[in-house]
């Protein structure tokens, strides 16, 4: 462990002290501390920063500014004398520091030298970091149950229920939940629990099995105390595959009762999902959304066709099916926006995709992600306000839902700042969030309107790379490279905008330019035009 100017800093129990109370840190902020300290008196870049505590995933240097602003406020450095910051490099920890050891009666040690190879420090072994008073409810995460059918088929069916288990226990206000998209980053690995629970900032962890054989199914599930690596709870559910949609409800009851037993009947009974009327309507809208989300990264019309198919198949056995609803006007606006086919930028596809979203709120007004799609369709027909009262009334659902379109309609609405809160703020909940589309994408789009040139064009030189076959990346990427003067790069990002939509002109675009105000559309077109896009 390490002192320095009255506080401890204790590796082994992933604490800070200060005299005889403990002092709250989010576990990346502790991991910067942590990091500063083990290097001090040495300058560290904010480069190194990012690369050793959030290895590959991609965060600005906003969210490393928000760590280094919580551990100041921990430790008291209001005056920045503990950490001096080194404008437009990094940062220097020039408290005196000196190394304890644990055993009795050792004598303070000096820090160890600086490292000569930058590496992320190892985490101890004893248990998870210690959680922001901001974040006092018990944390869960849910890891993607093995599919023990033998046949990668039935993938689908392992990681929806898995799914459907995040996000039943995800409504509950009493419980912090980790989002899917980070917990999925363990799917078909062998992990030590304890390691995900740091990682993740868990402090429980749920994982378990589908075997799925004829009729039949068995799912087996357990949770574990990613502190100590103990087995809490264990169950094994044997149904008929008519009876699956209850086993959804009996874990997530097993858990909250664990986690959160103050949940009254009536709250459990209100929050959960309408299932739908038939096991193969359930069925073809995991397909469907499996599909939906594969297509996120290929983009292809083939994979949104079949995306599309599945889930209009679900609805045909299953009409009052809002899940199926959601997701399937979800495809109807990604036809509009994205060139595709005859659906790009057709009136008709956009009615579509509000006639889909508001029946999948008229079938569930209480299901969050119904909300979320009615809100992103509605800033499409220029209803900004409207669509972001539909998406606070989806996290008014569910304390632990988070759509990052939000932060599309906040850049829409003319709040390109509030946008990269609203995506900094969600890292809580999805530790691993390194979705180009969900992240770093909207996270670009917002630092261009702040005439942040530079970094939009690091996050978006990512999108290009990650999704090159995409219109949009290359589109943002070329307008940034042209605000920078930087012409030869811009011109090649708008080949690439022509090679994707050979058709592209500005004029036909304007229609997708719904910002609030007109000063914001006129800014992008200012950017297309200085990239040397054609304009009628």
């Amino acid at each position: 462990m390490f002192q320095f100017e009255g506080y401890t800093l204790d590796f082994a129990r992933s604490s800070l002290r200060a005299a005889d109370r403990d002092v709250a840190l989010r576990p990346k902020a502790f991991e910067v501390l942590r990091y500063l300290v083990e290097n001090a008196d040495r300058l560290v870049t904010k480069a190194e920063l990012i690369r050793t505590i959030w290895p590959n995933v991609i965060v600005t240097d906003e969210v490393l500014t928000h760590c280094i602003s919580e551990v100041r406020q921990a430790i008291g450095d209001s005056k920045q004398t503990i950490i001096a910051t080194v404008p437009r490099r990094g940062y220097r920890f020039t408290a005196p520091v000196l190394r304890v050891a644990t055993s009795a009666g050792a004598a303070p040690q000096p820090p160890p030298a600086p490292p000569t190879i930058q590496s992320r420090p190892a985490l101890p072994d004893s248990g998870p970091r210690s959680q922001s008073p901001l974040h006092d409810r018990p944390s869960v995460a849910v890891l993607p149950f093995t599919n023990l059918s033998g046949d990668p088929q039935q993938d689908y069916f392992s990681e929806g229920i898995t799914e459907d288990i995040t996000t039943e226990l995800s409504r509950f206000s009493e419980l912090l939940v980790i989002a899917r998209n980070s917990s999925f980053q363990y799917k078909g690995k062998a992990v030590d629990i304890r390691q995900v629970g740091r990682e993740l900032g868990a402090r429980y962890v749920l994982e378990g099995s589908v075997r799925r054989s004829g009729d039949r199914v068995r799912i087996t599930a357990q949770l574990v105390d990613a502190m100590t690596g103990a087995h809490r709870w264990a169950e094994r559910y044997d149904r008929e595959l008519h009876d699956a949609l209850a086993v959804q409800d009996e874990v997530a009851r097993a858990i909250v009762a664990i986690l959160a037993a103050h949940v009254n009947r009536a709250e459990i009974e209100r929050v959960l999902l309408k299932p739908p009327a038939t096991w193969e309507a359930y069925d073809y809208y995991l397909r469907g959304a499996e599909a939906y989300f594969l297509h996120i990264n290929r983009r292809t019309k083939a994979s949104l066709y079949d995306a599309r198919r599945l889930l209009e198949q679900s609805l045909a056995i299953d009409p009052d099916y809002a899940r199926a609803a959601a997701i399937l006007s979800w495809t109807h606006l990604n036809a509009y926006i994205e060139p595709f086919d005859g659906d790009y930028r057709n009136p008709a596809a956009l009615d579509r995709a509000l006639e889909l979203a508001e029946t999948a709120v008229h079938l569930d007004a209480s299901l969050p992600q119904a909300r979320a799609q009615l809100g992103h369709v509605l800033v499409h027909k220029r209803r900004v306000d409207a669509a972001i009262a539909e998406f606070e009334r989806a996290f008014a659902l569910n304390p632990n839902f988070f759509d990052p379109r939000f932060a599309l309609v906040l850049f829409y609405a003319g709040e390109p700042a509030r946008a990269i809160e609203v995506l900094e703020s969600n890292i809580r909940l999805d530790p691993f969030q390194s979705h180009v589309y969900a992240f770093t994408g909207p996270m670009g789009f917002a630092n261009y309107m702040l005439k942040r040139y530079g970094e939009a064009v690091r996050l978006l030189g990512e999108c290009a790379s990650r999704l090159p076959n995409l219109q949009w990346p290359h589109l943002w990427l070329a307008s940034a490279y042209a605000q920078l003067g930087q012409l030869d790069e811009a011109r090649r990002e708008a080949g690439e905008v022509l090679r994707i939509n050979p058709d592209f002109t500005i004029e036909r675009y304007r229609r997708l330019l719904v910002h609030k105000d007109p000063k914001d559309a006129a800014h992008r077109i200012d950017g297309m035009c200085k990239a040397g896009l054609p304009e009628g």
